[in-house]
């Protein structure tokens, strides 16, 4: 089954992919492996359905909801670098998780767990990725997730 069929599965599309917002380019390959730059939970241009602090603002599950979303962008964003191709995508290596925390908020692992277990259904075994899981104070567009990502490709 292809990754399109398991994200219609699941109910969720491959959007238009987001433009970058600052001077960088929305991904970058060199040999075999493809960088994403970081995504937001972005559902449309103009909306964003996480923004704001974990756990004060955004309760934990739904900041696992935006990090998910970030993969979608995420795939949207290789699918037009890869010519349409999504196939192509061999392994998910790395994916670099910035959660936007309360200072007393210590369970960004746990909303990273919503880009994680989203890629590993997607593309299964090859979906199984190293990873970080970072708390920061603020992240661009206020938005509560940021994901970043690392992709081996063909």
């Amino acid at each position: 089954m292809s990754i399109e069929s398991k994200l219609d599965e699941l109910g969720l599309h491959l959007p238009k992919p987001p433009e970058p917002i600052a001077a960088y380019v929305p991904c970058l390959q060199t040999g075999n492996l493809l960088y994403i730059s970081g995504q937001l939970p972005l559902a449309t241009k103009d909306y964003m359905i996480a923004q704001g602090p974990v756990a004060s603002r955004i309760p934990v599950d739904q900041a696992q909801s935006a990090a998910a979303q970030c993969v979608v962008n995420a795939l949207a964003v290789a699918k037009q670098h890869l010519g349409g191709d999504l196939t192509r995508i061999t392994r998910v290596v790395r994916v670099g998780v910035f959660v936007q925390s309360d200072d007393d908020f210590h369970d960004q692992a746990l909303v990273a767990n919503g880009a994680s277990e989203l890629l590993e259904r997607l593309f299964g075994e090859q979906g199984k990725h190293v990873r970080a899981a970072v708390g920061v104070n603020a992240l661009p567009k206020n938005a509560s997730v940021e994901v970043e990502f690392i992709f081996e490709v063909n």
